[in-house]
């Protein structure tokens, strides 16, 4: 169905005209825009055609020809004869991410293990106001196993990991998590029994909540100040997932994170500055 539109009148001095959007609202809409182009790139689809970004973004094509003309003169595009791919102007940036955020060796080390050894997949997630950001991961050597992409946001109205790093999280932030579940404003009271139980017993557990067939089991890891600052998960198939196997999985996960924790894990993810 199309769209309807109002037409256009002439305003008149008992109705003025709806003011003109400010030039930060425009600077603020075209950076967005830019940063979508960019997004649209992927693993899957490392080169993207103009008429690909119109169709996915719904744009003018003379507005992304206009983008994407800016983003190629900063580096940050590259045009190649099938479309656009990521530009060099990027590789500083990623090596600024890296420095950042790139784990300790030490750590790196004991993740590579941690998979081996329990043969799941383990992830390292961290806070990004309403969303959990995988910082790090180290797949399953099993075929069937769970992935998450490094940089991938997830919501925290579910799953293992919400409920250790919303250990210290107040009122206002659950009922926003809340609100944005397919559950609903009461599912705020759901999570602070949740987070409550995983506190209580040192990690929390997730079996089918966010994904039918899929668990996890998380271990809270704290900075020098005594908070959640990361969670460190163990995620796979529900069947592998029994009673056990998460009474195991919970042991190894809390004696790793507490070994994060005392190192130091203020900062992502070296030594504190």
């Amino acid at each position: 169905m199309g769209s309807l539109e109002a037409p256009t009148t002439r305003s008149s001095p008992d109705k003025p005209a709806a003011p003109a959007e400010s030039v930060d609202q425009q600077g603020v809409r075209s950076v967005q825009r830019a940063l979508g182009i960019l997004g649209l790139l992927t693993d899957d689809r490392p080169i993207v055609s103009v008429r690909e970004i119109v169709e996915a973004t719904g744009l003018a094509k003379t507005t992304v020809l206009r983008l994407v003309s800016t983003l190629e003169h900063n580096g940050l595009l590259w045009a190649t004869t099938n479309g656009y791919m990521a530009g060099p102007g990027l590789w500083r940036w990623a090596h600024l991410a890296r420095q950042s955020w790139e784990l300790p060796p030490e750590t790196q080390l004991g993740m590579r293990e941690l998979a081996a050894r329990q043969r799941e997949t383990v992830n390292l997630y961290v806070v990004r106001d309403v969303y959990r950001v995988c910082v790090a991961q180290q797949e399953s050597p099993q075929p069937l196993r769970h992935v998450v992409r490094v940089g991938d946001e997830l919501p925290m109205w579910a799953g293992a990991s919400s409920k250790v790093l919303l250990r210290d999280a107040g009122a206002p932030l659950l009922e926003r998590i809340a609100k944005g579940s397919p559950h609903g404003p009461g599912h705020a009271a759901v999570l602070r029994e949740w987070i409550d139980e995983a506190t209580r017993k040192g990690y929390g557990e997730s079996h089918g909540e966010r994904e039918e067939g899929l668990s996890a089991v998380a271990a809270p890891v704290f900075g020098r100040a005594g908070g959640v600052v990361a969670a460190l998960a163990l995620s796979g198939p529900s069947i592998r997932f029994t009673p056990d196997r998460v009474a195991e999985f919970a042991t190894d996960l809390r004696h790793m994170a507490q070994q994060m924790s005392e190192r130091g894990f203020d900062r992502p993810f070296g030594n504190p500055g």
